[in-house]
């Protein structure tokens, strides 16, 4: 059976997938036509419902949980994860007592990051979208004020003389006492059960193969991490990767539900389907 997957091409996805997608597992008969693309791209792919199973923020899921449910494994997901504010020096002071006429670059108007920008300052902010990597670069050029950055330039930042606002993934933790839901894995609601508890415990097993043998998924990262240093490809994956991308557990389904109440409290969304997960088959057995 094929089925269309769609994932981003930094090192935390690329490291998860890897093993699955070049069968360096028994994939149990399932091929993957796979599509490689930024977040945001991913997510407004899931709006459309163009893919099989893909990789979304859960900002994004929020909204899809009619057309989607979430796979257990996968996930990134956990503490100290979060994006970061980040403005030049010599600004930052003026945009803390002023962050209501700051221009903010975001990397997604449904990615997990403008939702905690949102969560710790409201909505009532003047944002603008910009792919995640370009960022950096438009704050320093003055293109904007401030951004709202992710991924690995969480590590390079500072070494360009930009300086941290808010850890808006700290300001969460610390307001809520909930982990930080980034992103996670969907697949199409209206597959069988079976397959969709297949493809779960696919991308755990591809996980551990990923673990116990890091070497084989070294040259796909590399190939899809561009100019990342290899220290910094590494720490991605170690801050990204983690227990509860094996699997989210009770703590991580409780932090994706309060994520979920949150924004119907915060008027973000309505509603959604409250079966969220696939459940693993020895419960439906």
């Amino acid at each position: 059976m094929k089925l269309s997957l769609g994932f981003s091409p930094c090192p935390n996805d690329t490291f998860i997938f890897d093993a699955l997608i070049h069968q360096r597992i028994d994939t149990r008969g399932y091929s993957f036509e796979v599509e490689l693309d930024d977040v945001e791209a991913l997510n407004q792919k899931a709006f459309d419902t163009h893919l099989d199973i893909t990789k979304l923020s859960y900002h994004a899921g929020a909204y899809l949980t009619g057309s989607y449910v979430f796979l257990t494994s996968g996930s990134a997901l956990g503490s100290g994860v979060g994006p970061l504010l980040i403005a030049k020096k010599e600004k930052r002071e003026e945009i803390e007592k002023n962050i209501e006429q700051a221009l903010i670059a975001i990397p997604g108007k449904f990615t997990t990051a403008n939702f905690l920008l949102q969560a710790a300052f409201g909505k009532n902010l003047n944002t603008i979208e910009y792919l995640f990597s370009d960022i950096e670069n438009a704050v320093l050029e003055d293109k904007v004020d401030a951004g709202v950055i992710i991924h690995e330039n969480r590590f390079t930042y500072h070494e360009k003389g930009l300086e941290k606002i808010i850890d808006l993934g700290e300001f969460w933790e610390t307001e809520t006492r909930q982990l930080i839901p980034l992103g996670g894995i969907a697949i199409k609601r209206n597959l069988p059960i079976d397959v969709q508890q297949d493809i779960d415990e696919l991308i755990r097993e591809s996980i551990n193969f990923a673990y116990q043998n890091p070497q084989y998924a070294l040259p796909f990262i590399k190939e899809n991490a561009q100019e990342m240093d290899a220290n910094v490809m590494q720490k991605h994956i170690d801050l990204y990767v983690n227990e509860y991308s094996v699997d989210l557990g009770k703590t991580g389904k409780e932090a994706i539900k309060f994520m979920f109440d949150f924004a119907i409290k915060k008027g973000l969304i309505s509603s959604y389907n409250k079966n969220l997960f696939v459940e693993p088959k020895n419960i439906l057995s």
